[in-house]
């Protein structure tokens, strides 16, 4: 059961980093309409942009990877006991796993901008 807060709390905090990755990206006082402002501040603006990409990528996989922990080991538990629960724990992991499929596409988003 202690296992629970702690999962939710890696995911909360995944959550709060990728936002704020993205509003420093968003609101980094660079303005893209002025090609002068985009040369002098494409470098900066691309360090960032794979900065914040690797975040995405790296703790969507962390939380991932702690979900399907949890969520392998209650189900392998599961099914020794009832193995008609197999389908239904299959769900549960590509859920779990779903989480590191969005870091990937908040990542591809965001080299997609730089």
């Amino acid at each position: 059961m202690h296992g629970r807060p702690l999962v939710a709390s890696i995911l909360i905090f995944n959550l709060v980093v990728v936002v704020a990755v993205i509003a420093v990206l968003v609101w980094s006082g660079t303005s893209l309409a002025q090609p002068e402002t985009v040369r002098q501040g494409s470098e900066l603006l691309g360090i960032w942009g794979v900065m914040a990409a690797a975040v995405a990528v790296g703790m969507g996989s962390l939380g991932a990877a702690i979900a399907v922990a949890a969520v392998g080991s209650a189900a392998m538990g599961a099914m020794s006991e009832k193995p008609e629960l197999g389908g239904r724990a299959l769900i549960f992991l590509g859920l779990a796993e779903g989480i590191a499929i969005y870091g990937l596409i908040v990542a591809i988003m965001i080299l997609a901008k730089f």
